[in-house]
């Protein structure tokens, strides 16, 4: 009894060690990398900033289980709204802190060209992200857990994303004339092909032919003023959401509350109270939702404080003025959004790898003019995704969640073919759940409505499907053992 309590007592310590150790040692390891980078150069700093940024995200992704696929998987297979309703009050709250930021002179945002590209790249995205379990900020934290499913479907979106934007061939002709007319008469660099490859002329043919506004803009307000900053955040952001949440209160959550309550003949503050009641039902979830929207406009503003420290514009200007002039664009800058983002750095990084393969990855728009395609040490976004996967780990490590979970040969397939139409989706509406529809309905932009009205469209035919898979399956294997 003795050896074996003794043995006990020990595999404990063991446990709670490693608990502590392991979070302490990949904090430690960030830190003592941040310090090497700022012993090279100072200038770095610009770079850390999205690496401990994304480590926040990812210590709230982990703390709420926070996943966009969740939420529309959620509520059309078991009719749950808890994720939805984090989603909602993140919204919220980034909208708030964006507007607060607007009002310093800082925000980073940029709107995106609107057009029917959203709405179909909404629907492949949330079609694909049915079958991957995990949208794209999903995938990552997932990725911190130990899941290597997650891996595998970061793995598929970034060379899909890679290889969309580069494929040419039979593609080509599926691009209407007008969008070859309109990138040949840009007057492009001559080191890009914008007359063949299908996507630089839907880039240059189409999407620069659009341009992006804020809803105060669309409405003819120019500089953010007052008036702008409240139909931006109010009219765009605050309202859609409590009427989304009225709405998943109503048809999601009123029912059984009622029910617990014994509210036969509620009032209105009955009404009021279940839906605050729905709002912290699950606190984890709402905390995460709180968290990410404070902390996605703090970003927003420390990197707008830095570029105007820098006297920068873009990344870029400060990796030539280092000396790192490889991997940058034609015109000298790289990706850097300034605020959240996901897809786009991880289709820089299945760009690099081709590129070290021996492919020609910057003859286009994508990689050879907008967004560069820098060494993954010098690709600030790039960090800010590892950060979401790291402080993922953290959290996952403290709370004893964290495990390895091989994939099957079902489930892999499923990452795969999931990721690859998650990363067309993408860019089709150029970007994701985070920078197509988080950062852009937050920040005034009515196109990030349109893609999640698309991504939901699409999660729910992916729901269906799935299911209609999940049913086959059961009943062929239930056959079989007849």
């Amino acid at each position: 009894m003795n050896v074996k309590a003794g043995t006990l007592q020990e595999a404990g310590w063991m446990q709670l060690n490693r608990q502590k150790i392991y979070p302490a040692g990949i904090l430690l390891a960030v830190a003592v990398g941040s310090l090497w980078a700022l012993s090279i150069d100072t200038r770095f700093l610009y770079l850390l900033v999205y690496v401990w940024f994304g480590v926040i995200y990812g210590l709230f992704l982990q703390y709420g289980r926070f996943c966009m696929a969740a939420a529309v998987r959620d509520l059309f297979a078991v009719k749950v709204p808890r994720m939805a309703v984090g989603m909602m009050i993140a919204v919220g709250l980034y909208a708030l802190a964006a507007a607060a930021v607007t009002l310093t002179g800082h925000n980073t945002f940029h709107a995106h060209a609107l057009g029917w590209h959203v709405l179909v790249g909404g629907l492949v995205f949330g079609f694909g992200f049915v079958f991957t379990g995990g949208c794209a900020s999903g995938s990552l934290y997932k990725t911190g857990e130990g899941n290597l499913n997650s891996a595998l479907v970061i793995f598929s979106i970034s060379f899909s994303q890679a290889l969309v934007v580069t494929a040419g061939g039979w593609l080509d002709a599926l691009a209407p004339s007008a969008w070859a007319e309109s990138a040949a008469a840009k007057g492009m660099p001559d080191e890009l092909s914008v007359t063949q490859g299908w996507f630089d002329m839907f880039t240059a043919g189409y999407i620069w032919d659009r341009k992006g506004a804020t809803l105060a803009e669309m409405l003819g307000m120019g500089e953010p003023g007052m008036t702008a900053i409240f139909i931006n955040t109010f009219v765009n952001a605050i309202f859609p959401v409590l009427i989304i949440l009225v709405a998943l209160y109503f048809f999601y959550y009123r029912k059984s509350y009622l029910r617990k309550t014994a509210k036969t003949a509620p009032t209105l503050a009955d009404e009021l109270g279940g839906l605050w009641h729905m709002c912290i039902s699950s606190k984890n979830t709402a905390i995460a939702g709180v968290g990410l929207g404070i902390f996605a406009g703090l970003h927003m503003w420390v990197t707008g404080v830095l570029r105007e420290h820098y006297n920068i514009f873009n990344f870029g200007e400060l990796l030539s003025a280092m000396g790192y002039n490889n991997g940058l664009s034609i015109d000298g800058s790289v990706f850097d959004p300034g605020y959240w983002y996901i897809t786009t750095q991880e289709a820089q990084w299945g760009g690099w790898v081709l590129e070290n393969l021996g492919f020609e990855m910057r003859d286009n728009v994508f990689f050879g003019l907008e967004n560069g395609l820098p060494n993954p040490l010098l690709n600030a976004p790039g960090f800010m995704s590892i950060g979401i996967i790291l402080g993922a780990a953290v959290l996952a490590l403290a709370r004893r969640e964290f495990k390895w979970k091989m994939p099957t040969v079902e489930t892999a397939t499923f990452a795969i073919v999931g990721g690859i139409l998650m990363g067309i989706g993408a860019r089709l509406a150029m970007g994701c759940n985070i920078g197509a529809f988080f950062a852009t309905v937050t920040n005034g932009d009515p196109s990030g409505w349109i893609f999640l009205i698309g991504m939901v469209g699409g999660g729910y035919v992916g729901v269906k499907v799935f299911t209609y898979w999940m049913d086959w399956k059961m009943a062929r294997d239930g056959g079989c053992g007849l």
